[in-house]
C-alpha cells in the first residue's frame, strides 16, 4: 500500500489495524492521497519565501485534495439530556471525504508549533469513538526534509550567490534584527554567511519545536490518538527542486495563506 510513495522517499506508517481497514473499505481513499502526494513537489525558493508559513507547495496539495472531493468539515457532537442540548463540542477537520464505507479525515501540518499534533490526534480519537470517522490521517514534514532543510537552504544561497542581508534583501527577503545578529554572531566565528544564514533560518521557522516527524511519532509512542485507525504520512526531501528560478519577492509578498 502506498508503494510509489515509499519509492519516491516519502514515510507512511499505520496504526491501529488502518492498513487492513484501507485495503479493504477505502481503496478510492488509497488511489486519491497516492495520486495526490505523489505529484507534490516545493520549489526551494518557496520554502525561503514562505518565511516559515506553509510553504505555496502545501497549498497546492490542499487544493488538489480539494478538487478530488477533501474538503473542510466541522463535525459537531451533542449530548441531549430529555430532549435539551447540555453540551455541545466542535471539531473542524480541513480535509474530510466521505466513502460508501465511512469516512477518512485528513490534516496537513507542514509548520505549526507541535501542540498541534494533540490537537489533531485527540480530534481524530473522539470523532473515531463517536462513529463519526473511520481512518484518520496526518501528513507533515518526514525526517528527510526535516534533516536535510539546512543543506537546501544553504545550497539556495550558494547557488544565488549570497553574502550579506544586503543580498537577501534584494531577494525580497527581510530577516529580523535578531536573525540579522544571530547570522552576524555566526560569522564572526569564522561561518560563512550561505551556511550562517542558513542555519539560523532553519532553526528559526521550521525548528525542533515546529511540527515534523519524529514530533508526531513521540505522540503516537505515548499512545495519543489511540486507538483511533491512524496513517502518518513524511514528506520528503526529494520532493524540494531546484532551477525554476521563481520570484522569491513575488512569493514572499504574495497572497499568505494560514500555516497548516
Amino acid at each position: 500500500m502506498f508503494e510509489a510513495l515509499t519509492k519516491l522517499g516519502f514515510q507512511v506508517q499505520f496504526l491501529s489495524h488502518a492498513t487492513a481497514i484501507l485495503s479493504v473499505d477505502f481503496p478510492d481513499a488509497i488511489a486519491q492521497l497516492g495520486e495526490a502526494l505523489a505529484e507534490m513537489t516545493i520549489p526551494i525558493e518557496e520554502i525561503i519565501g514562505s518565511g516559515g508559513g506553509e510553504a505555496k507547495g502545501t497549498q497546492r496539495l490542499r487544493r488538489r485534495l480539494a478538487d478530488l472531493g477533501w474538503r473542510k468539515m466541522n463535525f459537531t457532537i451533542e449530548k441531549r439530556i430529555n430532549g435539551e442540548p447540555r453540551e455541545s463540542i466542535s471539531h473542524e477537520v480541513d480535509h474530510v471525504q466521505a466513502f460508501p464505507a465511512g469516512v477518512v479525515a485528513l490534516e496537513i501540518e507542514w509548520n505549526n508549533k507541535d501542540p498541534f499534533f494533540d490537537r489533531d490526534l485527540e480530534n481524530f480519537k473522539r470523532l473515531h469513538a463517536e462513529g463519526a470517522i473511520s481512518v484518520g490521517v496526518i501528513v507533515t514534514r518526514g525526517e528527510t526534509l526535516q534533516h536535510d532543510m539546512i543543506a537546501l537552504v544553504r545550497r539556495f544561497a550558494e547557488e544565488c550567490g549570497l553574502t550579506s542581508a544586503a543580498d537577501l534583501r534584494g531577494l525580497g527577503l527581510n530577516p529580523t534584527p535578531r536573525q540579522t545578529k544571530d547570522v552576524e554572531r555566526r560569522m564572526r566565528a569564522g561561518i560563512g554567511f550561505p551556511e550562517a544564514w542558513s542555519t539560523s533560518f532553519v532553526q528559526d521557522k521550521y525548528g525542533a519545536a515546529t511540527t515534523h516527524w519524529r514530533k508526531l511519532d513521540d505522540r503516537v509512542r505515548r499512545g495519543v490518538g489511540n486507538p483511533c485507525p491512524l496513517v502518518l504520512v513524511g514528506l520528503p526531501s526529494s520532493i524540494v527542486t531546484f532551477g525554476e528560478h521563481l520570484d522569491v519577492e513575488a512569493i514572499a509578498a504574495g497572497d499568505d495563506e494560514a500555516a497548516g
